[in-house]
């Protein structure tokens, strides 16, 4: 039997009605600037490149200036890039979801308290 797993915060931040960052649009955030292409950031998530830059539109068209730019394929293949506004919210958003582990670090173990066996 192996130990429960520490009480963990999933943050989602709804912007207002229509935009909401919460942990897959950062993991996909973090996976353009590391490979430099929307597909293979959807296709390291098992996520296919229609929902990949749906999602992608969708932050860009939320923000007063894009997060991702795309670069057209020619002879060396096209790709995508955090812009400094990208960068700067997926910083931001992971600062927020820091906070909000160490308020449950801080809290889980009065929850824990009050759990009934089983």
């Amino acid at each position: 039997m192996s130990l429960p797993a520490s009480p963990r915060a999933r943050v989602r931040v709804h912007l207002d009605e229509t935009l909401m960052l919460g942990p897959g649009k950062a993991e996909l955030l973090e996976g353009i600037a590391a490979t430099g292409s929307i597909a293979e950031a959807g296709r390291r998530m098992d996520m296919s490149y229609q929902r990949a830059w749906s999602l992608v539109k969708t932050l860009n068209a939320g923000f007063a200036e894009p997060l991702v730019e795309r670069q057209r394929g020619g002879s060396g293949g096209g790709g995508a890039r955090l812009t400094a506004t990208g960068e700067q919210v997926l910083r931001i958003y992971r600062a927020i979801e820091r906070d909000c582990q160490r308020a449950v670090d801080k809290r889980a173990a009065a929850l824990a308290g009050l759990r009934g066996g089983g």
